[in-house]
């Protein structure tokens, strides 16, 4: 048999066959949700989620070579419905259902799958904001596709259940913010000296990175905190709140205000910290050079978070979470112990 050239044909939009996948060009009206509407909140959250966000990297592929019997076995024990045929990261083609069906009913279950595989494939890119690709899924039928990087190699799948996952994630903490709003005046007690809030911080939203610590600061000038342990607190809340916008996939920041202590809480969801102890070494960071480039990441968020607690611990399990808390001593500030300290030597 001759050799084939496997290297991808990308389509520019017209629908296909079952077996192919979604282009890489956005409609001309792909900033819209499909139907023409939405809410601002699901719009905002389309367009700063990119297909890399979502996507699932745990792609189970088949090599050119494999039988489509083997692409059957991947499928089902997968439970998807089109398996990528790649070989070093490069994609050479998809073998659907279709396929496996066709090659059950013909008798050529046990052939490679270069010789059936669809090779005229529509692919999506992992740097594509999701309003894209929600458009492309509304205009197609099919259930998830592969995604390229940069370099044309494959580094994803995306279907429509990973999709709907990250936005309703993301729509929690967006309701999880509009019921604190409510909620808020019914967390102080009659005392007016407990106060317990909750801040959802956004994945890469510097915009928004420092909002909850400066509401935090206001609060304390407000209930007459004494000064210096303000700042030692407001210091913690900022640097929480940074790491969980730059580092992790989102999470939420909890503020405790109570007669004796001040608590700044930071819980995020992934990708977690292999080191601890290393991670609240002063300049040790992970920050990409794109954050680095926005005056962020410089690997002093966690030390300084412990520099100024009177006690601090943190978890973390590696893709999973990290928790963050900060205690602070309402009842005998440390400024006043270590002045005491110094004045007795």
């Amino acid at each position: 048999m001759p050799a084939r050239d496997y290297a991808p044909v990308i389509l520019e939009g017209r629908p296909k066959q079952d077996d192919e996948i979604l282009a890489t060009r956005p409609p001309p009206d792909a900033a819209t949700l499909p139907g023409g509407g939405g809410s601002e909140v699901i719009m905002e959250l389309l367009q700063r989620f990119k297909v890399r966000d979502v996507m699932n990297r745990q792609v189970a592929c088949v090599a050119r070579a494999a039988p489509l019997r083997e692409a059957q076995r991947v499928m089902r024990e997968n439970r998807v419905s089109g398996v990528p045929v790649a070989e070093n990261g490069r994609l050479y083609g998809i073998v659907s259902v279709n396929d496996i069906i066709n090659a059950l009913d013909g008798g050529w279950i046990d052939d490679p799958c270069e010789t059936r595989m669809a090779t005229s494939l529509v692919v999506l890119e992992a740097g594509m904001p999701l309003a894209y690709a929600l458009r492309y899924f509304n205009n197609y039928t099919y259930g998830r596709f592969p995604v390229l990087d940069a370099d044309r190699r494959l580094v994803g799948v995306i279907s429509q259940r990973d999709v709907m996952r990250a936005l309703l994630l993301e729509l929690t903490v967006e309701v999880r913010k509009l019921e604190r709003k409510v909620s808020d005046r019914q967390l102080e007690r009659p005392s007016d000296k407990y106060l317990h809030r909750e801040y959802a911080v956004i994945r890469n939203d510097l915009s928004n990175a420092g909002k909850a610590a400066n509401e935090i600061r206001q609060i304390l000038k407000d209930k007459k905190v004494d000064r210096a342990l303000a700042r030692r607190v407001a210091v913690a809340a900022y640097e929480l709140e940074i790491n969980i916008c730059i580092h992790s996939h989102g999470g939420v920041l909890t503020f405790i205000l109570a007669d004796d202590k001040i608590i700044v809480q930071a819980k995020d969801r992934g990708p977690g910290i292999a080191d601890t102890e290393w991670a609240c070494r002063d300049g040790t960071s992970t920050a990409n050079d794109w954050i680095r480039s926005m005056g962020f990441g410089a690997g002093m968020g966690l030390s300084n978070s412990k520099r100024v607690s009177d006690a601090f611990e943190i978890q973390s399990e590696v893709g999973k979470f990290t928790r963050v808390i900060c205690a602070f001593d309402r009842l005998v500030p440390r400024e006043k112990i270590e002045k005491a300290g110094s004045a007795g030597t």
